[in-house]
């Protein structure tokens, strides 16, 4: 298969990064090191490439009612410039996937992850109901995140959108330096930001732009190395990680998502009975003992196997070790003491509430 490369590709190799192939691109993992890159974020500013992602456009008459079919959360609750964290689960109540929809005038946009681009529309094609157009625009799109406390001020140098009126989770058209962009205020880090849709023959000189308009405040690029730390601090899930086709939105924590009164859609009745028989969750835990937990480790009630990590690091901000991972119930509850087994040994940990890092500057 041949490897993609998005519009910023040559941005990045001047700006020296080291790149890696990951969801069928070539993409940055790092440029001036992780910590570095995840602590400008926390206090400054960054900006990803994000392009890998994967953009759908639903349309028709029963576009709606389609997507109310197919995702877990209650797409009549949307007005045209809102946009909604919610995923798609199989008849199983196992994830298809998890995504977002942006609901415009006449049309619903929804981005899903790299990874899942093919799977995604090849499930909601075997769904999809007359009155429907379902177009795979991942092409005709890259988009840039720029995200961090000095976000808003950056971007309002090179924008006539009212930045201060943009609520959370709200997005609107405009122009940002000379090029028409679909403007989103969401993000994957837990501070303050904005995500920006263009075209890809634009996206590079707006990622000049930007660079330009902040370096004076503390904008530097940011690789997938530092976007994993940054979203794991904050009990974001990670689908192939925390979530996939084998765990249900419940015990991964996402049943504010899950709408099952809102009527039938594809998994509800076994996403609800999977609830009440529920015997694991999705669970964070900090490391008590100098060790780093990694995807796969064990974890332990004393001499007792009671789950496994999905998702460890070494937390740039809390500079302790931390992770999610499925722990049986109901061994589930904030301060239980529990063990990981890396390379043999037990390393102490202890279960916390989410999230891990508190002092997100997301809803400012």
């Amino acid at each position: 298969m041949e490897i993609k490369k998005s519009s910023l590709y040559q941005r990045h190799i001047d700006l020296g990064a080291k790149m890696v192939e990951f969801s069928g691109f070539m993409m940055p993992i790092q440029y001036s090191g992780i910590t570095n890159e995840h602590n400008a974020v926390r206090t400054a500013a960054g900006m990803f490439d994000v392009s890998h992602m994967g953009e759908f456009r639903i349309s028709g008459e029963n576009a709606e009612p389609f997507l109310q079919f197919v995702t877990i959360n209650d797409v009549t609750k949307l007005s045209p410039g809102q946009a909604q964290y919610s995923a798609m689960c199989y008849d199983d109540g196992g994830i298809v996937d998890d995504l977002l929809i942006y609901r415009h005038e006449e049309y619903y946009v929804l981005v899903v992850n790299a990874a899942n681009l093919q799977k995604d529309f090849q499930w909601m094609e075997n769904h999809l109901i007359e009155g429907v157009v379902l177009e795979d625009i991942s092409n005709e799109v890259n988009l840039i995140a720029l995200q961090g406390p000095k976000s808003r001020e950056i971007l309002q140098k090179l924008t006539n959108i009212d930045l201060q009126s943009l609520a959370f989770y709200h997005f609107t058209n405009g122009e940002v330096g000379n090029s028409t962009v679909t403007l989103a205020r969401t993000g994957y880090t837990g501070e303050l930001g904005y995500e920006i849709y263009g075209k890809p023959q634009d996206i590079p000189a707006i990622w000049d732009e930007l660079l330009d308009a902040g370096h004076k405040d503390g904008l530097i690029p940011i690789g997938l190395g530092a976007r994993d730390t940054l979203r794991l601090e904050m009990k974001y899930c990670l689908y192939g990680n925390d979530i996939d086709a084998t765990t249900h939105p419940y015990e991964a924590g996402l049943g504010w998502i899950t709408k099952p009164d809102k009527g039938s859609f594809v998994g509800r009745d076994a996403i609800i009975n999977r609830k009440e028989t529920m015997s694991r969750r999705l669970v964070c835990f900090e490391m008590t003992d100098r060790a780093i937990p990694r995807k796969g480790y064990s974890l332990y009630l004393g001499d007792k196997e009671v789950g496994y990590v999905t998702s460890g690091t070494q937390s740039p901000s809390l500079k302790k070790g931390i992770a999610l991972g499925y722990v049986n119930r109901p061994f589930t509850k904030s301060g239980t003491e529990i063990s990981v087994d890396i390379r043999g040994k037990h390393k102490s940990a202890v279960i916390v509430k989410p999230p891990f890092y508190k002092d997100g500057t997301v809803q400012i």
